[in-house]
């Protein structure tokens, strides 16, 4: 046991080697948390003798448990027995007991886990037949509104209304939740609302899995939203053996439910718990930490913790301000140089910034430098249109019943099903009382008649799908997931349909191939716990983990190039050399938050979690004057500026040409300002010289100029009316006639 302690400071040791029971362990930034709670799993085998099933160990994302999974193996002697611990995501323990008991709630084992596009699909669906635009009340907010029920737990019939839009969210909350069910398919938000209803609801089960499980870890606690916290409670241990492992100041996913209280409920629920503080850090150096301290010490009713290190005091932290965001592009990449010339890999430098459209200046920087770069949250491997394909075919094999994969693929590759043919199949299929899937393979075994009006060359092509349908799920019931897979991709020459013999064609391909590896390494176990899932085939298992993986899980080490990333993706990564970009008012802190002291408060904990990514060096820049929208006006710097140390804090100020544009701002006289009336209304079609043609969501007035939200090819922008180049397209005005907007 010498070996396994030797490596911990006292602090440390206190919370490996403590004795069963509630324990809340508050670890600052780069303490070892990781360390603690693989050493306690260890601890917990070999000192207490705790047997591997009966530990569970939850974590946020699917690298932290891969992580903590091969640090424990390299703790143990017993390297078979500790491949039995549970360690995995709230999502992935969840869709496990639901795959093994769901049946108790009607839920079938091959359920389908329906990602953010598929979610999407169906509020649109469900807008549409409540005779409501998808165009002006968006999917998205209307499932981040139903989302935050869910966390709540709040069910649709109690959602409620008291706007306008949460009317609409009243409306559609219960037709999402019937077209998940008639889809087979849970969101993300329902494995973890169904399982607490499981566990709510027959307390035999409840009971056999609080016996089973003696040990319950918990990493990220700050991070728990209330169904989490209640689901920890429902599974805490005999003897309340429940250990809490997190960080109050680094708590910024409160838009998604995160409630950094749980905290504090945990020391309400568990008055008898063990409060343990790990202040030393192993990451930064104490110049880091100082600015760190001085920026999250102005939070009131917290925890202080005097963060220090051994690593010597650092380099002083460099201030930038620049002229504009194109400047502080530059600087940044300026500056990665000088780095690389001292020994600092491109790989190890970071530039974090708090909204995903402050890269687009970064990203245009690197491009007209021909340098490489990663971009954590843009368009994941999982994300791209040829591997979706074949991953909605493997769910249509697995789960007959998901119409929102069998309309992806029903003519992708084209097999001469269109439109109408396929409004038929799926009248016919709801008249005859089955899903679509199951109705396309009695087509095919000829115990469903086809609809009388489709042609017989669409007939046959629907039959023949569903013959094929048929034929893949008999092969997945007896073969592996790569059998299935090749089998898949040559019965619909998908290669000779994406590889047209252009570059794109051929990397889509290998995306393909890319896919089919991962295909590959899907297996059994071969020594099931009791909490494995419950279905016997790895194609569900394999479906799963495609399903549950998270941005930060596809950042890889394979290119030598710095990161681009959101401070809220940065969470739980660390890097020699970190660069905070718009450090200004309305940035960070963001401007929705300047009327709310709790989104305030998490604005604060957002850069303190930037802050303390950085092992040697820190850069924070900010810009005189940035381009938001289509519009440019001069920015104040964020009031956080003033809580970092002045000891700790070198660096210069914008270039002579921006200070001199600021004094001659400052002896302009503000002019008068017109009202000015809205010239463009939601559904009007517009043309772009750059984004091409669109359609206007919205219009709104901000001060002297209407910012207009427009749906291109390329995206949704936000553009402001004075600046951009809109034409109003002729049919979508009464007087028929063509206008510029730039002449409104």
């Amino acid at each position: 046991m010498v070996d396994l302690l030797e490596s911990l400071n006292p602090p440390q040791r206190l919370a490996v080697t403590v004795e069963p029971g509630p324990v809340l362990v508050l670890a600052g930034p780069g303490s070892g948390k990781t360390r603690v709670l693989t050493h306690r799993v260890a601890y917990l085998l070999t000192a207490f003798g705790a047997q591997p099933r009966q530990v569970v160990a939850v974590t946020f994302t699917n690298k932290a448990a891969r992580e903590m999974q091969s640090r424990v193996l390299s703790l143990v002697e017993d390297r078979r027995a500790a491949a039995q611990i549970n360690l995995g995501t709230f999502h992935a323990l969840c869709a496990r007991f639901l795959r093994r008991d769901g049946a108790r709630l009607g839920l079938p084992p091959t359920f389908a886990i329906f990602d953010d596009s598929d979610q999407e699909s169906l509020a649109r669906q469900a807008l549409k037949e409540n005779n409501l635009d998808p165009r002006q009340h968006t999917p998205g907010r209307v499932l981040n509104a139903i989302s935050s029920a869910k966390n709540e737990l709040v069910p649709a019939e109690a959602y409620p209304a008291t706007s306008y839009f949460g009317e609409i969210v009243r409306r559609i909350y219960p037709r999402y939740e019937e077209l998940l069910r008639q889809n087979n398919a849970l969101d993300f938000d329902d494995l973890l609302v169904w399982t607490v209803r499981l566990l709510r609801d027959h307390e035999d089960l409840r009971q056999a899995y609080r016996q089973r499980i003696r040990h319950l870890l918990v990493d990220e606690f700050q991070d728990t939203n209330t169904v989490q916290y209640e689901l920890l409670r429902l599974l805490e241990p005999e003897g309340a053996d429940l250990f809490a492992v997190g960080d109050p100041d680094q708590s910024i996913y409160r838009w998604r439910g995160a409630d950094y209280r749980n905290v504090q409920r945990f020391q309400k629920d568990y008055p008898a718990h063990r409060l343990i503080l790990l202040e030393q850090s192993y990451r930064s150096t104490q110049v880091v930490l100082d600015a760190a301290m001085g920026v999250i010490d102005r939070q009131p009713g917290r925890t202080r913790k005097q963060l220090f290190t051994d690593r010597g005091q650092g380099e002083q932290i460099v201030f930038h301000e620049a002229y504009d965001e194109d400047d502080e592009a530059r600087f940044v990449l300026d500056t990665i140089a000088l780095l690389a010339r001292g020994g600092v890999e491109p790989r190890g430098c970071a530039v974090m910034y708090r909204t995903n459209a402050q890269s687009r200046a970064l990203e245009e920087a690197f491009l007209r430098a021909n340098l490489p770069y990663r971009l954590v949250g843009a368009q994941r491997f999982y994300g791209r249109r040829e591997v979706k394909d074949l991953i909605a075919y493997l769910r249509l094999v697995h789960n007959p019943a998901d119409e929102v994969s069998l309309l992806r693929v029903l003519n992708t590759p084209p097999r001469g099903i269109g439109a109408k043919t396929v409004e038929s199949l799926l009248a016919a299929a709801r008249a005859s009382g089955l899903a679509a899937g199951p109705y396309l393979i009695q087509l095919a075994r000829r115990e469903a008649n086809p609809p009388a009006d489709l042609t017989a060359r669409a007939a046959a092509a629907a039959a023949a799908f569903g013959e094929q349908l048929d034929g893949w799920r008999g092969l997945a019931s007896s073969s592996s997931v790569l059998a299935l897979f090749d089998r898949v991709v040559n019965d619909v020459a998908y290669r000779r349909f994406l590889d047209d013999g252009s570059d794109e064609g051929a990397e889509r391909w290998e995306n393909v191939l890319e896919l089919r590896g991962l295909a590959g390494e899907a297996a059994v176990d071969d020594d099931p716990t009791e909490l494995a899932a419950a279905s016997p085939l790895d194609l569900a298992m394999f479906l799963e983990q495609v399903a549950l993986v998270s941005d930060q899980d596809t950042l890889t080490e394979d290119m030598n190039a710095p990161v681009l990333l959101t401070l809220h993706a940065a969470k739980g990564l660390e890097f020699p050399a970190v660069f905070i970009v718009g450090l200004d008012e309305g940035l960070l802190p963001h401007y929705r938050s300047l009327d709310d002291s709790e989104a305030m408060a998490e604005e604060r904990r957002l850069l303190y979690v930037g802050i303390t990514r950085a092992r040697d060096r820190l850069f924070l820049l900010r810009a005189f004057r940035r381009h938001s929208f289509g519009t440019g006006g001069v920015c104040e710097p964020s009031r956080f500026l003033d809580d970092l140390p002045a000891d700790r804090v070198e660096g210069t100020s914008a270039p002579t040409r921006a200070r001199a544009a600021y004094e001659r701002q400052t002896r302009w006289e503000p002019a008068p300002v017109t009202p000015i009336e809205p010239r463009y209304r939601a559904g009007m079609r517009v043309a772009h010289a750059a984004f091409g043609d669109g359609v206007v969501l919205e219009s709104e007035l901000d001060r002297e100029d209407e910012i207009v939200t427009i749906q291109f090819p390329v995206g949704v922008k936000r553009l402001a009316a004075s600046l951009a180049p809109l034409d109003i397209l002729v049919d979508s005005v009464p007087d028929r006639h063509r206008t510029s907007g730039a002449d409104a």
